[in-house]
């Protein structure tokens, strides 16, 4: 017989033996689902934290696509460039490693000012660039010291380069670095070395061409340095735009406008140091990127002509050419651009920030009068038989509005018109056509309105009309206006595009064919919407422009080529900057070349060739540079290069004197 008290003994055993094997399995499963807490539902967010613990996530900027001229020649590459980063968490002092970093390495107040700005707005842990465009010498130094500069780092990456420099920056534009307004939230704008486009080409394909960003991981110890870099995705490089131009076509006529009737010498020449030491302008105001300066026929050194060229294409529209002079080197703002250089660029007169042959608005003078000559035949207001006499000048009420021949140019019909540019002639038929009449001549052949061609910045110009004048200066129109309109001056206003464009759809049979600067394989086969006009009325206008040339009284017989094996037609054209006064009139109109730059008449000249098979349409517009005479030698010169390509031969044309048409036809 068992003992009560052994029992009772074992019962409360038992008791407590389960109340601690309950306990401990109750911490066991407390323990196994804490584990599985971790393990299970908190695993992805401790294996982020893990990994944070011992890799960072690093953006690789994506290589940019390259800008091809039409024979896949590089307009805008990439280089590889070294450069020093400062990582601001990676430092407690930013300030005292930059500090140190100087005594390595030149680093200017400006770039330590932008240094400690963009640590202030980007997060601690994107890399800001401190110094770029290093020496593989001056990278060695900072290597060799990196032990003692805490945040810094050396990387290799490719920066923007231009191998053409000013001869085609109006087209292809620039990169720089991001501006704060610029940052959208995307961290790839944030890397230290990236650009973007601002201005040109680079920006209006800059998505395009900026392409995808690539990452990969970082194996860093406990203080941040790194270990090793891991493969990773590089990214997607960026789409390359191949344009229209030719650049050895560009060049020549960048050269060719910018030298304009000045000789390239190279400033070490006794001339030049003599004539800087008589302007006591700083050189760096005159010297080229080459090492030279203009000098002109007197012995003065000259800035460069100002003003723009347009070669095209007149059956496709591709644009072979398009040159604005002063340009400026596009490579200074990707290395960074100091703030007196940037002053320099805004304070030029000549404003080598403006691409002057689509930005650049200028009266067409005399080659504007083809439209009028157009509008009146198509209006049936004058017929190529119908003869004006020309005395040398018009009234019209108490105004008189001379030629700019003096004593005039007897009976002309609308061939010999445009052959002498007799202004006259042009008076009379824009007073019997009108002003409507003519705008709308002038719009169908492109003038007065954006051409959509691929560049941003284009402007519209202006060709005016009674509802025009009305609405915006609150004016009721004027006879004498459309006068003056007659002969491209007043209201009127073009650009070097809108008058190449126009010459081409003169001479193209009427085509309303569009300018384009990037390539479409297909655009040739496109055939262009026709201009509404007769051809018969077209064939006198061009049989006019051909004489400009050709003719024994043209205004332009210095654009004919001795020896060439195709003839080339155009229009000369004088605008007027300033009014010449009765007086000033009386007392002898004074010359151009005896007033200041910023008073001198533009010249202008529109041109194509063959005259027999048009393939090239040209326009000139040199900013006061003193009228048509200059710019005429410089047409020739670019259509005889656009030419040579085509396998016709030219010869240097010589010097052949050239009537000053348009030179006083201001209303007295």
């Amino acid at each position: 017989m068992k003992n009560p008290k052994d029992q009772d003994t074992k019962r409360a055993f038992t008791r407590r033996s389960l109340i601690l094997g309950a306990g401990q399995l109750g911490l066991v499963g407390a323990l196994g689902a804490r584990l599985y807490y971790l393990q299970v539902v908190e695993a992805d967010r401790y294996r982020t934290l893990s990994e944070e613990n011992q890799f960072n996530l690093e953006l690789l900027p994506p290589t940019r696509g390259l800008i091809l001229d039409r024979n896949g020649i590089e307009i805008a590459s990439n280089e590889d460039n070294f450069r020093v980063d400062l990582v601001p968490e990676q430092t407690n002092d930013v300030r005292a490693t930059i500090d140190a970093l100087r005594q390595i390495v030149h680093v200017d107040e400006w770039n330590i000012k932008r240094v400690l700005k963009e640590v202030s707005r980007k997060r601690s842990f994107v890399p800001v660039t401190v110094v770029e465009n290093l020496t593989r010498e001056d990278i060695s130094r900072v290597a060799v010291n990196a032990p003692y500069l805490p945040g810094v780092r050396i990387e290799e990456g490719r920066s923007r380069f231009y191998p053409f420099g000013s001869r085609a920056v109006n087209v292809t534009g620039y990169v720089a670095a991001v501006s704060d307004s610029e940052l959208t939230g995307d961290p790839v704008l944030e890397l230290p070395d990236f650009r973007i486009g601002k201005s040109g080409i680079e920006k209006l394909f800059d998505k395009q061409m900026r392409g995808a960003a690539g990452r990969r991981q970082v194996e860093v110890n406990a203080l941040g340095r790194i270990i090793r870099k891991l493969p990773g995705d590089d990214g997607q490089p960026g789409e390359n735009i191949q344009l229209t131009l030719d650049m050895d076509l560009q060049t020549y006529a960048h050269e060719r406008l910018e030298i304009g009737t000045s000789e390239r010498v190279p400033i070490a020449d006794i001339r030049v140091q003599e004539a800087l030491a008589r302007s006591g302008v700083p050189k760096r105001y005159l010297e080229n990127e080459d090492g030279t300066v203009f000098l002109d026929k007197d012995g003065t050194i000259v800035p460069g002509e100002s003003g723009g060229a347009v070669v095209m294409d007149v059956h496709t529209g591709e644009i072979h050419a398009l040159a604005s002079t002063p340009g400026f080197d596009p490579n200074n703002f990707n290395k960074g651009l100091s703030a007196r250089d940037w002053e320099d660029l805004l304070s030029n007169p000549r404003h080598p920030l403006t691409n002057k042959a689509i930005a650049g608005t200028y009266p067409p003078g005399s080659t504007f009068k083809m439209i009028v000559a157009l509008a009146a035949l198509e209006a049936g207001v004058a017929g190529p038989e119908t003869r004006v006499f020309c005395n040398g000048h018009m009234d019209l009420g108490n105004a008189r509005f001379h030629c700019w021949k003096r004593w005039g140019h007897g009976h002309m019909d609308v061939v010999t018109a445009l052959e002498q540019s007799c202004d006259v002639y042009f008076y009379e038929v824009a007073k019997r056509v009108g002003i409507d009449r003519i705008a709308d001549m002038a719009r169908r052949f492109g003038l007065g309105e954006s051409l959509a061609i691929e560049l941003p910045g284009e402007r519209s110009g202006l060709i005016p009309t009674r509802e025009w004048k009305l609405a915006v200066i609150g004016e009721r129109w004027q006879k004498g206006e459309t006068l003056v309109t007659g002969i491209g001056q007043g209201f009127v206003l073009t650009t070097p595009l809108q008058l190449a464009v126009m010459t081409a759809r003169l001479v193209n049979g009427g085509y309303a064919v569009t300018p384009s600067l990037v390539r479409q394989p297909d655009r040739a086969m496109r055939e262009p919407a026709k201009v509404n006009v007769s051809r018969t009325h077209l064939s006198y206008v061009l049989e006019g422009m051909r004489r400009v040339v050709n003719g024994q009284r043209g205004t332009a017989r210095s654009a004919k080529i001795p020896g060439a094996d195709f003839q080339v037609g155009g229009k000369t054209g004088t605008a007027q900057v300033r009014r010449i006064t009765k007086a000033e009139r009386a007392a002898g109109v004074i010359d151009n070349e005896d007033l200041p730059w910023h008073r001198r008449d533009h010249g202008l000249f529109v041109g194509y060739a063959p005259v027999d098979a048009p393939r090239y349409a040209v326009a000139v517009v040199l900013e006061h540079g003193g009228g048509s005479k200059y710019a005429v030698p410089i047409a020739r010169d670019i259509l005889a290069k656009a030419m040579e390509r085509d396998g016709l031969k030219s010869s240097e044309a010589e010097p052949v004197s050239i009537l000053p048409d348009g030179e006083k036809t201001e209303q007295g």
